[in-house]
């Protein structure tokens, strides 16, 4: 049998969260999941550099197949977003360099499969992480959001992934540009 690994990461410039499930037949197993923390006292490139190493300590603790990102959503804020988007590139770029097939999700469609509601709130997607892994209790919203994201993506396997996620092709969108 052929079991599937999924890092899923829930990005943030403050607290990073990540989790690891793994599917065993019909089974969906918790493996381990964290958060990453840096502190706002560090320089915003020092925190990112926190969240790189981190996720580079836990995919090689927790070894994924495969790596489930949570995509960016609307933002108010433009400073706001544009902080966001570093902490994602760097959630990208480990999860690249760890040589991990990559796959963004909403958080609607995450919210949608964890929960089957897909303005569900955050409290209702943590309490179905617990329940869906069988956890003795509700984790911190990072850590859900992460195994959530991890959830979603093993759901989404089963329907070729490319109706609930996409797959980031590794050559890029521009792939005639020389470097």
């Amino acid at each position: 049998m052929v079991k599937i690994r999924a890092l899923g990461i829930d990005p943030g410039s403050r607290v990073t969260g990540f989790g690891v499930v793994e599917q065993r037949g019909y089974d969906l197993v918790y493996i381990g999941s964290g958060r990453l923390a840096p502190g706002d006292a560090l320089p915003f490139p020092a925190r990112l550099k926190v969240i790189y190493q981190g996720l580079m300590e836990a995919m090689n603790q927790y070894r994924p197949t495969e790596a489930a990102v949570e995509d960016l959503f609307f933002a108010k804020n433009a400073k706001s977003a544009l902080i966001l988007g570093h902490a994602r590139g760097v959630c990208l770029l480990a999860a690249e360099n760890a040589g991990l097939p990559i796959f963004e999700y909403s958080p609607r469609q995450i919210k949608q499969s964890v929960v089957g509601y897909g303005a569900a709130a955050k409290e209702q997607v943590q309490e179905m992480v617990r329940l869906l892994l069988g956890l003795p209790e509700r984790l911190p919203k990072d850590t859900s959001d992460a195994l959530a994201t991890a959830i979603c993506h093993l759901h989404s396997r089963g329907s070729a992934a490319s109706l609930n996620g996409r797959v980031m092709d590794r050559a890029g969108p521009n792939k005639d540009l020389e470097l």
